[in-house]
């Protein structure tokens, strides 16, 4: 496993193995292309550190899951066959929008604990952040008022991103892919932690039966007594996945 520039140093990726790579993988939010590592192992692939993740610069602008496919898929270039790809998580919204956008150029879809729809309306915020944020907007109340109270009421994610990956986070976290699942051409295999608290098991048959409405309904795997991580969590089943799609 080594770390490789690409795209023109934009994007830094880990490579795995020797010859053309088969296996295209992308991480999570706030992880990294090396969390592949015990699942890749012995076969020929790249997983990138997304852009503001690792070693890869943040975007300069602030940008959704299209902008991160649009900004990866010079990678695809490395590929002398359609590559398996794996989406985990934030990965898996970007894997969806990639194998949408580029249907002759993606084969296989891995998704794994991938937020690609949302199943319930988010909620707005309370009325106590939305009158303090009104009075940051005029000046009365300060911005270190504000970003004190921004990082109270936010996620560990949000808490954790700063600058424009804050503002990207706050896009794709408000993004849904249904019609980007309905233009996939891909044979997609879905594997999920029967213990994700962060992307529960109903929004993966959700994902399910979208796709399956205008074609194949793609394959389900739950891993019993595994979480949101599985790449780290259970790498051997990943690779299980990996492999079952690979010509």
């Amino acid at each position: 496993m080594a770390l490789r520039s690409f795209v023109d140093g934009a994007v830094f990726a880990e490579v795995f193995g020797d010859g053309p790579p088969r296996v295209l993988a992308l991480h999570g939010w706030g992880r990294r292309g090396a969390d592949f590592k015990n699942s890749l192992t012995g076969i020929s692939a790249l997983a990138p550190d997304l852009p503001g993740f690792g070693a890869s610069p943040p975007p300069a602008d602030v940008i959704g899951a299209e902008g991160y496919a649009e900004l990866v898929s010079p990678i695809l270039s490395e590929f002398d066959r359609p590559p398996v790809l794996v989406g985990h998580s934030f990965g898996g919204r970007i894997s969806v929008c990639l194998a949408a956008r580029f249907p002759e150029r993606i084969g296989p879809v891995i998704l794994i604990g991938a937020p690609v729809v949302r199943i319930a309306p988010s909620r707005p915020p309370k009325l106590f952040y939305r009158i303090i944020r009104s009075l940051n907007n005029v000046g009365i109340v300060s911005d270190e008022r504000m970003e004190k109270l921004r990082k109270q009421s936010g996620s560990a994610d949000y808490r954790s991103a700063t600058g424009v990956m804050r503002d990207i986070l706050v896009k794709v976290v408000n993004e849904s892919y249904e019609p980007q699942l309905r233009d996939m051409q891909s044979q997609v295999l879905l594997l999920w932690g029967d213990s994700d608290g962060e992307v529960p098991v109903s929004v993966a048959r959700t994902t399910a039966g979208i796709i399956g409405s205008t074609g194949d309904e793609p394959e389900l795997r739950v891993l019993e007594d595994v979480g949101h991580h599985v790449p780290v969590e259970a790498p051997e089943e990943l690779r299980k996945a990996i492999d079952s799609v690979l010509e």
